[in-house]
């Protein structure tokens, strides 16, 4: 899509404000999701319209991991996508490719967030507090993921060397949770849904919770192209028009639990085409519901974590020294704490 698509678009969009948009009308626009309960409030603005109500037709792009997602808004493949940090992410904003443009998943105290979680056998040898975990094997799905972040975090308020625990690069969620279960990983860390489903046979162990480890943790974050902030302002503001009101529906049906039941029902229908999509309905709809970790409602940005992240991120030597959060982040988008 060029810019001069959009601009184009923006006028026709204003002619027919009165009218409603048609589906001739819509602008495409491709969305990265990954298949995770956390990624509802865009499916759900999908299976509500909310995205219709903006102008915009969306095709959703899956991804199994959230570096290749930023490689893909980078190269325009992809225009918006919500995962989590990466050192990718990062090193394509100093080079002005994208942009963190809105806060999603957030670990908030009322809430049970992510768990860190073990294999049988490492909790059978003894590894039973997350003090034990230097000289295990921790799953990672790439160097410079939330998955790395957070094992460091472990490791610094444990007191024991990042370098004593071996992290274990395994590019896809679905291969860290196999390692997991197979006893090729001791160690891994996820959201309350599926720690959830994984704990629930007694092959895998939970040891700790996240939230012991880093503070107000911005989970994820939502993003876009450079291109996009600079010359498609309108284009963003109407993704995240929607994609609040999607948030607003995820939050009432699954973290504050005020949504009708019909209603809820629904909502977990549309979720299932695209999460959990391999199981029936009636074995998907516990699952999807467990867990679930609140959502930053108007796609709210805690800037304190993120710029927690990015220092991490240059500690570890997984981007440039220069990175900085100006290039980093746009804050005009949406409130910020």
């Amino acid at each position: 899509m060029t810019s001069m698509t959009r601009r184009a678009f923006g006028a026709l969009a204003a002619a027919t404000m009165l009218t409603g948009v048609s589906a001739a009308s819509a602008e495409p626009i491709k969305v990265g999701i990954l298949s995770l309960v956390s990624h509802s409030p865009s499916i759900i603005a999908e299976g509500k319209g909310y995205f219709k109500e903006q102008g915009l037709d969306v095709e959703f792009v899956p991804f199994q991991a959230a570096q290749p997602m930023a490689v893909a808004i980078a190269s325009g493949d992809v225009d918006f996508g919500v995962t989590a940090m990466t050192g990718g992410l990062i090193s394509l904003a100093e080079k002005g490719a994208v942009k963190i443009i809105g806060g999603a998943l957030q670990e908030t105290p009322e809430i049970d967030g992510q768990k860190i979680i073990v294999s049988k056998a490492a909790f059978e040898s003894g590894v039973t507090t997350p003090k034990q975990l230097a000289g295990k094997r921790f799953g990672i799905t790439t160097a410079g993921s939330s998955f790395h972040y957070m094992a460091n975090k472990i490791a610094d308020k444990e007191g024991f060397a990042r370098s004593a625990m071996q992290l274990v690069p395994l590019n896809a969620v679905p291969a860290v949770i196999a390692s997991l279960k197979s006893g090729q990983i001791d160690a891994w860390s996820i959201v309350p849904n599926i720690a959830a489903g994984l704990t629930k046979g007694g092959e895998i162990h939970e040891i700790g919770k996240v939230s012991d480890y880093i503070d107000n943790y911005q989970v994820t974050t939502v993003f876009t192209s450079s291109d996009n902030v600079a010359n498609n302002r309108k284009l963003v503001e109407q993704y995240l028009a929607a994609l609040s009101k999607g948030i607003a529906d995820y939050n009432a049906a699954f973290v504050d639990k005020t949504m009708a039941a019909d209603d809820t029902k629904a909502i977990v229908g549309m979720i299932h085409k695209y999460v959990y999509s391999d199981r029936p309905i009636e074995a998907a709809d516990p699952a999807i519901r467990a867990g679930a970790m609140r959502i930053n409602q108007g796609a709210r940005l805690n800037v304190g974590s993120v710029k927690d992240q990015l220092e991490w991120f240059k500690s570890e030597k997984l981007v440039p020294a220069e990175a900085s959060m100006e290039k980093l982040v746009d804050t005009s988008f949406v409130e910020t704490f």
